[in-house]
């Protein structure tokens, strides 16, 4: 169904406006499901959760605009430094700022770390595992091998079977002879 843009800005402003009726309250009473109604506030930017009131200089803070799983790896660097030079007192209000939490930036901080150290982690020797897999895959290579010739000894016989029949057929001993 299609709603009009000024029903939708009403919808957004009854919705975001101090003591407002929650989205499944208004759902009921407009008759628009609670899931739209929410969309749109999402998409307005404005934090439905935020009932303080705004003052008449101080707008209602918008929402962030994306999740953390969204942001590119250079904002995630950006951020993840950004936040290493400030001091505790001021981290908490800089990742309210981004919409971040501390475990976010934990993570990124730790893939950081983890992918600038992934070239040393990897040494010139196999490892146990490694050797170990690769001795496996010969052994399974030769036995694979020696079922296939097995294989073809047995079609072979059959073969032979069919063209020349059984050797007890030929070589049995004529009646009346005593060995």
């Amino acid at each position: 169904m299609y709603y009009s843009e000024t029903f939708k800005s009403q919808m957004i402003q009854k919705l975001t406006r101090p003591g407002g009726p929650s989205a499944t309250r208004l759902s009921r009473e407009v008759g628009v499901h609670q899931s739209t109604l929410s969309r749109w506030v999402r998409e307005a930017h404005y934090v439905p959760w935020q009932r303080a009131l705004p003052t008449q200089d101080e707008p209602r803070r918008a929402m962030p605009g994306r999740r953390p799983q969204d942001w590119t790896a250079e904002e995630k660097l950006a951020v993840v430094i950004e936040a290493a030079s400030l001091p505790d007192e001021e981290l908490g209000a800089f990742l309210r700022e981004k919409g971040l939490h501390h475990a976010n930036l934990k993570q990124w901080r730790q893939e950081m770390l983890t992918g600038l150290g992934g070239s040393k982690a990897r040494s010139s020797k196999p490892s146990a595992e490694t050797r170990r897999i690769r001795e496996l895959e010969r052994e399974l290579a030769r036995k694979e091998k020696a079922l296939a010739e097995a294989a073809a000894l047995l079609i072979l016989k059959k073969k032979a079977q069919a063209l020349w029949g059984d050797e007890d057929e030929n070589t049995a001993p004529k009646k009346g002879r005593k060995s």
